[in-house]
């Protein structure tokens, strides 16, 4: 009997997937749950598991095309060997992948398209019929939405002019250069943050926190607590424990823009931005505000350490409602990141240095030395006004430098 793989849901949003590299060739022979081949989404890379025994009798999607969900990627035979191909058998029994949902259905009228590509469409009302398609598989594209967009918009130019519009968007290779394709990764991360600033009007504002009170919390601490829970105390869980309070009484910034309405999330579900080697994952710390300090810091190792390791699950990944980026020692003073849809904010952490400050010493002004840090906030101004953003971010700043954490 022959058996359909399918292309599971692989995370929350995820309708589509590009096959990165099949890790077995027609012919061979599998085992049940043996990973076949590896599948790269915009939320997480996973290994597809065969669903049976057998032979791979045929391989339907080549490396680096992409499919959608309940797309079929290989046929299994279950049998000891294949099956003739004038054996005369019906199509495929159908098997899903574990964890595989029913499949999606398509309306085959409607232009193949991209998610991003898709949703660009909706919010600038472009029929995708109009739209040309330079995708692979006759796929429409960001690029073909954009490019589609800007011609419209733009008034007919002279052909000197448009020759010259046309050269400042290329560019010609020098001996030299060296052209890094994009990985499937970093396409899809490219596609959401064009997306992220294209949907959402990006505002920003900074705060600098004496990280004096966290610093002398932590000292104290942290022998205990690396003998105690066996990993060592960071400064983000403080971090995001100060989040987690301020969220409370701001709630505007744990929201999401749904078409005409504001919805602010009950939960609160905090993601880290963790950069590895395949590129920028956002694992989430779920129920954050349930958590104690050590409990978050404990996530943040666990989800972390997996990130690296790339032994995330899909689950790992989705539901955040606030996002909290930290590029570690070299952060430098301070930057906006892009907010992570359909967030309507982002946190940004600085590097943390020592600065020369004034502060009032027995009525008068002294310079003293503090370990200073700025926190940058990015958020939606759909969503949520100055007032709120900076209260938010003078609350955070308030609970950090007040320094009093129960570990």
């Amino acid at each position: 009997m022959s058996i359909a793989v399918e292309l599971p849901a692989l995370g929350e949003s995820v309708v589509e997937g590009t096959v990165a590299r099949w890790l077995v060739q027609e012919g061979d022979r599998v085992e049940v749950d043996q990973p076949i081949v590896e599948v790269t989404t915009d939320k997480v890379d996973a290994e597809i598991p065969s669903p049976a025994g057998g032979i791979v009798e045929k391989i339907l999607a080549a490396e680096g095309e992409t499919v959608p969900v309940g797309a079929q990627l290989a046929v299994i035979d279950s049998h000891s060997t294949a099956v003739p191909k004038d054996s005369g058998e019906t199509s495929p029994t159908t098997v899903k992948a574990p964890a595989a949902p029913a499949p999606v259905p398509s309306d085959r009228s409607e232009p193949k398209a991209t998610p991003v590509a898709r949703r660009l469409a909706e919010g600038a009302e472009v029929d995708l019929g109009d739209v040309s398609a330079t995708g692979s598989g006759g796929r429409i594209t960001k690029e073909d939405v954009l490019r589609h967009t800007a011609a419209q918009a733009a008034p007919v130019a002279p052909a000197p002019a448009a020759a010259k519009s046309a050269r400042w968007s290329s560019y010609d290779l020098q001996e030299g250069d060296r052209v890094i394709p994009m990985s499937p990764v970093r396409k899809m991360i490219a596609d959401h943050m064009v997306y992220s600033k294209h949907t959402s009007p990006h505002v920003g504002t900074v705060a600098e926190i004496d990280m004096g009170g966290v610093a002398k919390v932590r000292a104290a601490n942290k022998k205990r607590f690396q003998d105690t829970n066996g990993i060592s105390l960071t400064f983000l869980p403080f971090i995001v424990h100060a989040v987690v309070r301020a969220v409370r009484e701001y709630p505007q910034l744990n929201a999401s823009v749904v078409e005409d309405a504001i919805v602010e999330k009950q939960a609160i579900h905090v993601g880290i931005a963790v950069e590895t080697e395949k590129g920028l994952m956002v694992p989430v710390i779920r129920n954050a505000d349930r958590l104690s300090l050590s409990g978050i810091a404990a996530e943040i190792e666990d989800l972390s350490t997996r990130a690296r390791t790339r032994k995330l699950s899909p689950d790992d990944l989705r539901g955040g409602t606030i996002t909290i980026s930290n590029p570690g020692r070299m952060g430098n003073l301070y930057g906006f990141a892009i907010i992570n849809q359909p967030q309507v904010a982002i946190l940004r952490m600085g590097e943390m240095v020592k600065r020369p400050i004034v502060r009032t010493v027995d009525g008068s002004d002294a310079i003293v030395i503090r370990p200073m840090m700025h926190l940058a906030l990015s958020y939606d101004h759909r969503a949520v006004d100055g007032s709120p953003a900076n209260g938010f971010l003078f609350r955070i700043r308030e609970l950090l430098e007040a320094a009093e954490f129960d570990l």
